[in-house]
C-alpha cells in the first residue's frame, strides 16, 4: 500500500475556478500532489493553473459545467491519459440562489440541484470508473452545515446538501458490501468567505452574506486534504458546523422557530449594499475567480474545532491518560 504522501499524486477538484475548490487545489499542490482543475470559466482556470504549476507541480485545467455526465466522464479519461492515476477526487462545485421559494422559478431550482446535487454525483461515477477496479482512491464530498441543517432562502441549495449526504451514505454502504476499499468521506463547512455571495443569483432587498461566524477558504482546504489522507466518515469543520448538527437532533422545531425570526436578516450585508448585477446561475462571472471573497475583515482563518477533530486520536489518549493519573493519585490517598 502506497504511503500518504503518495496517496496524493493525482487530485482532481470540480469548482476549482474560485473559493474552496482553488483553496484547496493551492493546498493540495504544496503537498506535491498534480492538480486537475474542473469548472467552467476557461480564464479563471488558466490562472489557477498558472499558481499550481509556480508550486513546481502539474496542473491540468478543463472548462466543463459538472451537470453535464459526459463531460465529467470525457474529463475523468483524458485526466487519466495526461497526469496519470486518479487518487483523490474532490466533488465541490455548487451552485445556489438567494430566495424565498415564492420567487424561484422550476429551471432555476432545477439548474442549483443539477449542478450542486448531479454534479457531485457524476463526478463520484467517474471516479468510481478508475477507482474501483484498481481497488483504492478516496472521494472527498464537500458538504456542509446545512446538509443536516436546512435555512430559509436557500431551498434548492440545502436540498441538494441534503441530497448528497443520502446519496453518500448509500454509496459507502454499497463499497462496504463489495469489500472495496475505495474511501467516500464528506466534509461538513460551515460559512467561508468565498465569491458566492459577490455574484450569485437574488432575489433579496440586499446583497446577501454568510450567516456568521465565517471562516477563511484555506480553513475548508486544510480539512479536505486532511479528509483526503484519513479515512474519517465525515469531517465537521468549525464549531458552528457542530453546533447546528447537534441542535437540529436535539431541537429541529425550536431551531425551525428561530432561523424564521433571524435568518432573513442574518442572510443579508449590513451596511446595507444593493444585490449582485450578475449572477453565476447560467454563466460565469469574469472578474471575481478568487479564492477570497469580500469578508476577508470578518473572516477567522483558524478552527480550533477542526484542530480538535483532525487530532481526536491524540485527545482522546491524552484524556484517558489524564483520567489515569487522577485515579491513581486517588487510590494512593
Amino acid at each position: 500500500m502506497r504511503d500518504a504522501k503518495a496517496s496524493l499524486q493525482t487530485v482532481v477538484i470540480t469548482g476549482a475556478s474560485a473559493g474552496v475548490g482553488r483553496a484547496a487545489a493551492l493546498a493540495f499542490a504544496r503537498e506535491g500532489a498534480n492538480v486537475a482543475l474542473l469548472a467552467r470559466d476557461a480564464v479563471s482556470l488558466e490562472d489557477a493553473a498558472r499558481e499550481i504549476r509556480r508550486l513546481g507541480v502539474r496542473a491540468l485545467p478543463i472548462a466543463l459545467d459538472v451537470s453535464d455526465p459526459r463531460a465529467i466522464d470525457d474529463a475523468a479519461e483524458r485526466i487519466e491519459r495526461e497526469l496519470g492515476p486518479i487518487d483523490v477526487w474532490v466533488n465541490n462545485a455548487m451552485l445556489t440562489v438567494f430566495s424565498p421559494l415564492s420567487k424561484l422559478t422550476a429551471q432555476e431550482f432545477e439548474r442549483v440541484t443539477a449542478v450542486t446535487y448531479l454534479g457531485q454525483v457524476y463526478g463520484t461515477m467517474a471516479a468510481l470508473r478508475y477507482m474501483r477496479p484498481r481497488n483504492r482512491g478516496t472521494i472527498v464530498q464537500v458538504g456542509s452545515a446545512l446538509a443536516y441543517r436546512a435555512i430559509p432562502l436557500q431551498s434548492a441549495y440545502c436540498g441538494a446538501k441534503h441530497g448528497v449526504r443520502g446519496f453518500t451514505d448509500s454509496l459507502r454502504s454499497e463499497l462496504m458490501h463489495d469489500g472495496s476499499r475505495v474511501h467516500v468521506t464528506m466534509v461538513q463547512m460551515p460559512a467561508l468567505n468565498t465569491p458566492q455571495f459577490d455574484w450569485a443569483e437574488c432575489r433579496m432587498p440586499f446583497a446577501p452574506q454568510p450567516v456568521p461566524p465565517i471562516f477563511q477558504p484555506e480553513v475548508a482546504a486544510h480539512a479536505i486534504v486532511w479528509a483526503a489522507r484519513h479515512r474519517r466518515r465525515e469531517v465537521y469543520v468549525g464549531m458552528p458546523t457542530i453546533k447546528a448538527i447537534i441542535a437540529n437532533k436535539l431541537f429541529p422545531g425550536l431551531l425551525d422557530r428561530y432561523l424564521a425570526r433571524t435568518n432573513y436578516a442574518a442572510q443579508q450585508r449590513k451596511p446595507i449594499t444593493p444585490p449582485p448585477k450578475t449572477s453565476n446561475l447560467w454563466r460565469p462571472v469574469r472578474g471575481l475567480h478568487a479564492a477570497h471573497g469580500s469578508f476577508d475583515s470578518r473572516a477567522q482563518g483558524y478552527s480550533l474545532a477542526l484542530w480538535a477533530t483532525t487530532h481526536r486520536t491524540a485527545l482522546v489518549g491524552a484524556g484517558l491518560a489524564l483520567a489515569g493519573l487522577i485515579w491513581a493519585g486517588r487510590k494512593k490517598r
